[in-house]
């Protein structure tokens, strides 16, 4: 038996979360003495750099029925691919919605955002973020198969080299599989880092007083080569696009560092925030509820801090 893995790409390039995964069931794998398999869907990527986290196989499946993301398609794949107890997938938007499709069709329990490796595996233990991210939660599998979702930034990437081959494998499919299917996905910016795998995040609110103004965001954020955000309200006003989002309504994300800049800290705001490792908020309102949640606090006015804060990265790296 070997450990599944939802191997997920983009344009066929793979996703840092396929690693994440893929890292999280080599640890498995390692402990019960199994091998890990990864099952990757039109893929151009090289099988090369799914070895280097630790599969020692992959399945790759070339199909244009696939070719659009389809949840039950996608399921119904991995299912017919299984032959182990424990299949591992990131907890993107594409593999979290077809995840619970996943366990019922092979009768598996499931795990959602798992943010450790297990403590245990018989009975499978391990910790999940719960209540939108407000809690951690220690679940355990007492028995029969389970499907595992990994939380992206949660783990990380642990690169674990192993000789690995490549085999592509056909599955038996039809018009009829593909109840559903994405069939447009709009992308603002090829250039800028995905908000769910970015591991720096600089994000901006409505202290910022307005879009014109989100220059300096800019600069800090390329900077420090991280990814952009914002609120709830500076979505809704216009000033920045509802991709940038980041909250309850919006994208849930745990990156290692997240600089909150003129964001008073709402509860809706934290609950898709506060998985990040590091939180840094800046705010000239010392009684703003961010500054509870945050490891580390300015007050100060933001078109002050920031300039000084951008010119000290600059010496930093020597710019």
């Amino acid at each position: 038996m070997a450990i599944i893995v939802y191997a997920e790409s983009h344009e066929g390039k793979y996703k840092k979360a396929a690693f994440e995964a893929i890292s999280y069931a080599k640890i498995i794998a390692d402990q019960s003495g199994e091998s890990v398999t990864a099952i990757a869907i039109n893929p151009t990527d090289s099988s090369e750099i799914l070895y280097k986290y630790g599969a020692s196989k992959v399945l790759k499946i070339n199909s244009e029925l696939l070719k659009n993301f389809s949840p039950g398609a996608y399921a119904k794949v991995i299912a017919e691919l299984n032959d182990g107890d424990t299949i591992v997938l990131p907890a993107t938007a594409d593999a979290s919605s077809f995840a619970p499709i996943l366990a019922l069709k092979s009768g598996f329990s499931l795990v959602t955002n798992l943010i450790s490796a297990p403590k245990n595996l018989s009975p499978f233990t391990a910790e999940r973020k719960s209540f939108s991210g407000k809690g951690i939660q220690t679940v355990q599998v007492n028995e029969g198969g389970k499907v595992l979702t990994i939380l992206q930034n949660a783990y990380g990437t642990k690169e674990n080299p192993v000789d690995g081959n490549e085999e592509t494998v056909s599955i038996s499919l039809n018009d009829s599989d593909v109840k559903e299917k994405v069939i447009k996905v709009e992308q603002l910016s090829t250039d800028k880092i995905d908000l769910k795998d970015a591991e720096i995040v600089v994000s901006g609110g409505r202290g910022m007083k307005g879009p014109e103004n989100w220059g300096t965001i800019e600069e800090l954020s390329d900077l420090l080569g991280a990814a952009t955000a914002c609120s709830k309200p500076v979505a809704d006003m216009g000033w920045r696009p509802h991709s940038e989002h980041v909250g309850q309504t919006g994208k849930a994300i745990s990156p290692n560092l997240y600089i909150a800049i003129g964001i008073s800290g709402a509860i809706q705001h934290l609950a898709g925030v506060n998985s990040s490792k590091t939180i840094v908020v800046i705010n000239s309102d010392a009684e703003a509820p961010f500054f509870k949640s945050a490891d580390y606090g300015i007050v100060g006015d933001a078109f002050e801090v920031l300039p000084k804060l951008i010119e000290e990265v600059k010496k930093f790296k020597g710019v």
